[in-house]
């Protein structure tokens, strides 16, 4: 299951509290304090996996909570620190403080971590108020509590090529095409329920990430349809390709619906390098390709996933914008 927005609570340690204690030995009156400090309460922290794809797992664990310091003993021996934890979540995570509403992180790195949550400090034993003046003082101080926060863990899938189009445009066929991913396809509306990765090949020793994003509809980022609850996933992609069906009644209003769709969640997105695909290409005859041709743009990519027909084509283009950024 793909979850790629959940609300969590976390709470780091309590400090272990000082303690009141006087050296006993026999044959040595008045030993002096010898209270030990309290340890220091474990952090909460979130690391980046990029073996993760989802926030899945926290979705039945909700509240993370690190262990707590243990008190100081005689002898001047201070506790034992609390066990840090660590949150393993998917590379791109943004996460947000719910009450303060500040962006905490954003983990776009394989093995970058933040603190979320900061264990307390021990409390001190009496021995550390010895002074001159004050030879058997008698008080000593609780541990600090840990700190407790309310959190939004937010994924932004890392991609360099985002696939966008309207359902059913072929954006599945193309990404099981160009890389090993098996998306789920069939001749219907919404096959894709969830933004799907793969690893497209450009050439020898060379790469890219392509991202199929949920099909949008009019008044998507509105929240109609499934593409909104994906648009965020595109924001971190270095090049869109919008995918249109050849069979579309007009295929320039269609990339202008795409657009305008954008633009609403996102207005930058309009800045970002693009170029548009026109897909299944081998369902119409070829006097009628060569029409569509004239009709429409020269910079136009024309691809049939299925028969490989203009795939060297569509490979060339994406490398061509991917090496200008």
């Amino acid at each position: 299951m793909f979850i790629d927005e959940v609300q969590i609570e976390v709470k780091a340690g309590d400090g272990g509290s000082g303690i009141l204690s006087f050296h006993t030995e026999k044959y040595v009156p008045k030993g002096g304090p010898d209270g030990g400090d309290g340890g220091k309460g474990g952090d909460v922290i979130a690391v980046a996996d990029a073996n993760l794809t989802t926030l899945l797992d926290f979705r039945y664990r909700r509240i993370s909570k690190a262990k707590n310091g243990q008190p100081g003993s005689g002898g001047n021996k201070t506790g034992k620190s609390g066990a840090d934890i660590r949150l393993r979540v998917p590379v791109g995570t943004l996460i947000t403080d719910i009450d303060s509403r500040q962006q905490i992180a954003d983990l776009d790195e394989n093995g970058a971590e933040v603190v979320l949550a900061r264990g307390g400090r021990g409390g001190h034993g009496n021995a550390y108020f010895k002074s001159p003046t004050n030879q058997a003082p008698r008080q000593f101080q609780p541990g600090q509590p840990g700190e407790h926060r309310r959190l939004k863990l937010e994924l932004k899938l890392l991609a360099d090529v985002g696939l966008v189009g309207m359902p059913n445009a072929g954006k599945s066929t193309i990404l099981a095409t160009f890389s090993a991913a098996r998306p789920r396809i069939a001749d219907y509306p919404f096959t894709t329920l969830v933004p799907n990765l793969g690893i497209v090949k450009i050439r020898e020793y060379k790469s890219c990430v392509m991202a199929d994003i949920p099909g949008l509809i009019a008044g998507a980022s509105e929240g109609k349809g499934l593409g909104h609850q994906f648009l965020r996933h595109i924001q971190r992609t270095r090049l869109l390709i919008y995918v249109i069906d050849i069979n579309e009644p007009d295929i320039q209003q269609t990339l202008t619906a795409l657009k305008d769709e954008l633009a609403a969640f996102d207005q930058t997105l309009l800045t970002r390098p693009s170029f548009v695909a026109i897909t299944k290409i081998d369902t119409v005859s070829e006097s009628d390709l060569k029409a569509f041709c004239k009709k429409l743009p020269d910079d136009y990519i024309y691809l049939s996933a299925v028969a490989h027909v203009g795939a060297e084509k569509f490979i060339q283009e994406i490398e061509r914008h991917l090496d200008q950024r």
